[in-house]
């Protein structure tokens, strides 16, 4: 993971480039682009290259990219959109027919406080975010949509790219465990829901240990921490 600083030009090339927090593309002579650095913090990309982003530890607001799922809360209604606190800047903007199969005259009634899975759409330094609650491609919601039920608990921005990484040990050990559903957004937001209360305290209690800022356990001492708690 090498070390970075603001104004640094990234070797970041791939033809389904997605930059994430901390890059920015601009355009030099000859109209050429270059990909800079806006944020200090360690360099990561994807493991296929597609996927660059600069992780900074002391980061506490979410910066939204492209094409990163975030969970976000209604704020406000406006019209036939509505207003989603992400966590970030400012409030995103949800379409209310930026849902799979959604028209005019189907389309979700989402109220103030109700939680949403969606994807970043349009990220501008000068615009508000905009998301949306279905995949750019398939346009299904693939996951995305209204959170009912469950409980959502936060972490930091470090811990949840952790949890949407497939190799991240975590939520296929607690899975093992009794079943659960969850949805992790880049934000800092992990929505469980699960049978038992106590199982959704123990996905809670396991997230909080193993983030970096609440004492960063790896997997060994994730299962002690599960062989103390009443499952």
């Amino acid at each position: 993971m090498p070390t970075v600083l603001p104004g640094e030009i990234i070797p970041a090339k791939h033809v389904n480039l997605k930059l994430g927090p901390g890059l920015q593309q601009e355009i030099g002579g000859d109209n050429l682009t270059s990909v800079v650095t806006t944020l200090a913090g360690y360099l990561q990309r994807s493991a296929n290259g597609a996927r660059w982003w600069v992780e900074n530890s002391s980061a506490k607001r979410y910066v939204p990219a492209p094409q990163e799922p975030v969970i976000g809360t209604v704020v406000l209604r406006l019209g036939e959109s509505y207003k989603v606190d992400i966590g970030a800047g400012q409030s995103a903007l949800l379409d209310g027919l930026a849902f799979e199969g959604a028209s005019r005259r189907n389309r979700p009634n989402l109220k103030i406080g109700s939680l949403v899975y969606a994807r970043v759409s349009l990220a501008h330094k000068d615009m508000d975010p905009e998301i949306e609650c279905f995949d750019a491609q398939t346009r299904k919601a693939e996951g995305f949509g209204e959170l009912k039920g469950g409980f959502v608990t936060i972490c930091s921005l470090r811990m949840s790219r952790n949890l949407l990484d497939p190799n991240y040990f975590l939520l296929p050990l607690l899975g093992s465990r009794f079943p659960l559903d969850a949805a992790v957004g880049v934000n800092g937001r992990v929505w469980v829901s699960c049978k038992e209360v106590k199982q959704t305290v123990t996905v809670v209690r396991c997230i909080e240990a193993a983030d970096s800022e609440g004492g960063g356990k790896g997997i060994d001492g994730i299962k002690q921490l599960l062989n103390t708690l009443d499952l």
